[in-house]
């Protein structure tokens, strides 16, 4: 019960993502933001992941193949493809993190360092971990989507125009 308000966090923070996707005009932007999109699906996919234990029986084979391993299998692929869009995009990506407050880095990582502990029981009973770790990822996604829905995009698609016209001009010399 603990991990709905984190998933339901993560659910919009994926909108917000396909909301940008399909906002963008830039095709550097939209690589960007599909891979934010693919990102978030990979997190559901973490936190949900009780459910291949509800509906896949643990007998199940395709190809001779488990589930366990044909849904690693998937992740990685598309963990693979999240990189490929990020490197295309990384122009993008650097604006995105230049402007980023120095603050918002030092405290996901200090959450995540937390979630860490809570996680492994670190310096915290066990019962009281998973809470901590919980509360933890849950303020993590609650940070990402406060940033997703204060970003305006429009700053950023003017600064890539600015720079392709710039790049235009000292080219065309």
């Amino acid at each position: 019960m603990i991990e709905i308000p984190g998933n339901i966090i993560l659910v919009i923070c994926l909108l917000r993502c396909l909301h940008y996707f399909l906002q963008s005009h830039i095709r550097r932007a939209q690589t960007f933001w599909l891979a934010g999109v693919l990102i978030f699906v990979t997190a559901i996919r973490r936190e949900l992941n009780y459910l291949p234990d509800l509906f896949v029986p643990n007998n199940f084979t395709l190809l001779s193949r488990s589930y366990d391993w044909w849904e690693d299998m998937v992740l990685t692929v598309i963990y693979l493809v999240v990189v490929g869009l990020l490197i295309h995009s990384w122009r993008y990506l650097w604006a995105l993190l230049k402007k980023a407050p120095l603050s918002l880095y030092g405290s996901v990582a200090v959450l995540a360092v937390v979630q860490y502990m809570g996680e492994n029981a670190i310096l915290f009973p066990k019962d009281f971990g998973v809470f901590v770790e919980e509360i933890s990822e849950t303020i993590i996604y609650a940070v990402a989507l406060i940033y997703l829905w204060r970003l305006n995009i429009n700053d950023y698609a003017n600064q890539q125009k600015e720079a392709s016209e710039l790049h235009y001009q000292t080219s065309t010399r």
